[in-house]
């Protein structure tokens, strides 16, 4: 384990020399956010006093919900980690990783750990800032077990969207430019995850549809979890739903490495 635990140094190390890059990210990254919240303070306004619910959330749930996701995002979102895999295939450089006792996979999960910390320190200040602003309508969990189960998840969700962005980087082994197809997992995952808004907000119909594919537990799930509209069975099935998720998500990057390999050929030193 020595290897891994230098390698989450060196993730440290690596990112910390970007952290202005990661601070300027995050300030600008809520100026969407703030039309977000003003876009929905505006539905809210115009409807009658006693009525002013959408779906099943009041005004400060709707923000709640917004903070919660840009908390959660900092957390989980791969950032850059299926460009940098595609491209060290490319580019030959796991070759080194074929004839040293070190396991990309892990490897990159710990470089990938590293970030988010890294990116939580620098964007913790103006995160926490930005919610005490909107600390009127900022709602808490119900209690500390909800927190409890809300913190649990989110360490599926990052697992999750890790070993997902692994396995998609993982045809650049069979083709020579990624983009497109992580452009088209983005695109659905924006939506179908409940970036963009509540999922429950949809026809019920299409709600149960989103549920049978992983991006409601990338975001949304554990989101629901903190506003304690997931709760007793449903959250006992949605966790279990979730960890099958990652296990799947597991198998097949293990699965398409093992393959991709067999297809890999390094020319030159």
């Amino acid at each position: 384990m020595q290897k891994y635990f230098h390698a989450i140094g060196i993730g440290f190390q690596n990112n910390l020399t970007y952290r202005f890059n990661f601070l300027t990210r995050t300030l600008f990254g809520f100026i969407p956010l703030s039309a977000m919240l003003f876009l929905w303070e505006s539905i809210y306004a115009g409807k009658p006093p006693g009525a002013a619910t959408v779906a099943t959330y009041t005004l400060s749930q709707m923000i709640s919900y917004y903070l919660v996701v840009a908390v959660v995002d900092a957390l989980t979102a791969v950032n850059e980690d299926d460009w940098q895999i595609a491209a060290d295939i490319k580019d030959g450089n796991i070759s080194q990783f074929l004839l040293k006792p070190v396991d990309y996979l892990w490897f990159r999960l710990c470089l990938f750990l590293a970030g988010r910390a890294t990116y939580l320190m620098v964007a913790f200040v103006p995160l926490t800032l930005f919610i005490l602003w909107q600390r009127e309508h900022f709602v808490l969990p119900p209690n500390f077990a909800t927190l409890g189960w809300f913190l649990f998840s989110v360490t599926l969700t990052a697992l999750l969207q890790f070993f997902i962005s692994y396995s998609m980087a993982m045809l650049a082994f069979w083709v020579l430019e990624v983009s497109t197809f992580i452009f088209i997992l983005f695109a659905f995952e924006y939506i179908a995850s409940g970036h963009m808004f509540p999922l429950d907000i949809l026809p019920p119909v299409v709600e149960r549809v989103l549920f049978f594919t992983p991006f409601p537990y990338q975001l949304f799930f554990p989101v629901g979890i903190y506003m304690g509209k997931i709760t007793g069975s449903e959250l006992a099935r949605g966790l279990l739903i979730q960890a099958g998720w990652v296990v799947a998500a597991y198998a097949l990057a293990r699965f398409a490495w093992q393959r991709g390999i067999k297809k890999y050929s390094a020319v030159g030193g």
